[in-house]
C-alpha cells in the first residue's frame, strides 16, 4: 500500500511507537516566538532543565508584539533574549532583526521537504508548503521539543483536496482557502493532514502555496502540505546548493516526500476553481463565507494588510496594485504591515511603500500585532476591520470588533471605497 507525504515522513523519523496509534518522531526544527515559549522556558528552568537538544535546530524570534508595548511585553521578550544566549541559539532574530515567524522562518530556508517542525503557535501548519509535517503544539510538547528532539503525534490521517480549473483574475490563493473552509467547515479537517494538489496548485509560487496552508488549521488540519517540486527548488536554492549538485538532483531527492499513486486518503475532494468570485468571511468563524459580491457596501472603520498569511511581497503588489493613484477613504484607517524586514526592503525598492503611503496608508513595522489585538491595529468596540490575517473570532483584533477575512486585492480595493467591495483586478461581476 502506498503512502500520502505526511505518511512518508513519519516512516523515515520514526524513534517510537509506544501505544496505539501514537507514534514520536525525530525534529528537524523547534520554531519559538516570545508569546508561547517563555512559558515552556520558565518551566524548564524551574525544574532544572535549562538546556536544548540541538542549539542550531532552535530557531527563535520575537514577532507578536515589537517593540515591546508595555513591561509584560517587554519581560517576555526578554526570557527569550536570555534563554537564547544561555543555549547558544545562534538563529534568534531580535528587534530590528525580526520578522513574522511563519514568513521569515520559510526565507530564512528553515522549512525544507520532509522536515519535521513544531512551534506554540496554530499556524505552523503554513510550512507544510514546502512539504514538511508542521504542527502547532501545546505547551508541554514544546517543552519536550525543546528538551529532547522528538514529539508525540497520533498517526497522521490525511485527505487530499485536488484544486482543477483555471483562476479568474482578481482571484487568489486566500481566495481559494477561505472558499474551500467554507465548503468543509471548521471541522472539516479535523485531526487530518490535508494534502493540497492539483493543477491550480502546481502552478502557484511558494508565497501563494504557504497562504493556502497557513489556513489549513482553520478547517481543525493538523497540517496543510503540498509536494514539493520545481517551484520548491527554486525557492531554497540558495540555501540547498552546497547539499546538491543541481537542482535537479534536489528535486529528485526531495521526490522521496511526495505521496504515492496508491496512498490512501480518509477523503478525497475534487474543486474546480473555475468561476470562483473573490471571498470573504461575514460572522465570527472562518468558515462563514461568502462572495465578497454579496457583501459590497458592507461598513469598515480599518483595513489591515499583513500577517503571516498575506504579508508577502506577492500581497504587496497586489494590493499596490490597486492602490496606485488612488486614495483611502476619509472615513477609515488602512495599516499596512510588511511581514519581513527583506519583505519591507524590496517593497520600498520597488516603490510600493510610497504607494501605500501617498494613498494614507500607515506602514508599520513587520509585527503580529494587529493580528491577535495585541498592538498595532487593535479595534475598539463596535469596529470593524477588512483584514488579510486568518481569523475572524469574536474579539480577535480587539474586544468587541468585527474582521471580514480577505485577500490584499480585495481589502485594498476596500479601503479606497470605504466599505467591501471588489478589486478591479477582479473582472467578474463587480462590487
Amino acid at each position: 500500500m502506498g503512502k500520502t507525504i505526511a505518511e512518508k515522513i513519519f516512516a523515515s523519523h520514526e524513534v517510537d511507537h509506544p501505544s496505539g496509534d501514537i507514534h514520536v518522531i525525530r525534529l528537524d526544527a523547534v520554531f519559538c516566538h516570545e508569546i508561547t515559549t517563555p512559558i515552556a522556558i520558565n518551566d524548564l528552568v524551574e525544574r532544572g532543565m535549562d538546556r536544548v537538544f540541538d542549539p542550531d535546530k532552535i530557531k527563535v524570534v520575537i514577532d507578536h508584539v515589537t517593540p515591546a508595548k508595555d513591561s509584560k511585553t517587554a519581560m517576555q521578550g526578554k526570557i527569550l533574549r536570555d534563554w537564547a544566549v544561555r543555549n547558544n541559539i545562534k538563529d534568534f532574530f531580535d528587534i530590528g532583526r525580526n520578522g513574522v515567524c511563519h514568513a521569515i522562518f520559510p526565507e530564512k530556508g528553515f522549512a525544507r521537504p520532509g522536515y519535521t517542525i513544531i512551534m506554540g503557535d496554530s499556524h505552523t501548519c503554513t510550512h507544510g508548503a514546502f512539504g514538511a509535517f508542521a504542527a502547532g503544539v501545546g505547551t508541554t510538547d514544546l517543552e519536550v521539543g525543546i528538551l529532547k528532539g522528538v514529539c508525540a503525534f497520533k498517526y497522521p490521517e490525511s485527505m487530499r483536496i485536488n484544486i482543477t480549473g483555471r483562476l479568474s483574475s482578481g482571484v487568489f490563493a486566500k481566495d481559494i482557502i477561505l472558499s474551500i473552509i467554507g465548503k468543509i467547515g471548521v471541522n472539516g479537517a479535523t485531526n487530518r493532514v490535508i494534502e493540497f494538489t492539483g493543477p491550480v496548485i502546481d502552478s502557484m509560487t511558494m508565497e501563494a502555496r504557504m497562504t493556502i496552508c497557513n489556513m489549513a488549521v482553520e478547517a481543525g488540519a493538523t497540517c496543510g502540505v503540498c509536494a514539493p517540486d520545481m517551484i520548491t527548488v527554486d525557492y531554497l536554492w540558495d540555501f540547498i546548493k552546497d547539499e546538491y549538485p543541481s537542482k535537479e538532483s534536489a528535486l529528485k531527492a526531495y521526490r522521496e516526500y511526495t505521496p504515492d499513486n496508491d496512498a490512501v486518503y480518509a477523503d478525497i475532494i475534487e474543486y474546480d476553481v473555475s468561476g470562483l468570485e473573490p471571498q470573504v468571511t461575514f460572522g465570527y468563524k472562518p468558515d462563514e463565507v461568502k462572495p465578497v459580491s454579496e457583501m459590497t457596501g458592507e461598513k469598515i472603520d480599518q483595513v489591515y494588510i499583513g500577517s503571516c498569511t498575506n504579508g508577502r511581497i506577492e500581497d504587496l503588489r497586489a494590493a499596490a496594485t490597486v492602490l496606485d493613484g488612488k486614495r483611502i477613504s476619509d472615513s477609515i484607517r488602512a495599516i499596512v504591515s510588511p511581514a519581513t524586514p527583506d519583505i519591507f526592503s524590496q517593497a520600498m525598492e520597488e516603490g510600493l511603500l510610497k504607494i501605500f503611503m501617498d494613498a494614507g496608508f500607515c506602514v508599520t513595522n513587520p509585527t503580529c500585532g494587529a493580528c491577535l489585538g495585541m498592538s498595532n491595529g487593535v479595534l475598539a468596540e463596535g469596529e470593524v476591520c477588512a483584514s488579510t490575517t486568518n481569523r475572524n473570532f469574536n474579539g480577535r483584533m480587539g474586544k468587541g470588533g468585527m474582521v471580514h477575512l480577505m485577500s490584499p486585492a480585495t481589502a485594498a480595493a476596500s479601503a479606497v471605497a470605504g466599505h467591501i467591495t471588489n478589486s478591479k483586478l477582479y473582472k467578474g461581476s463587480g462590487g
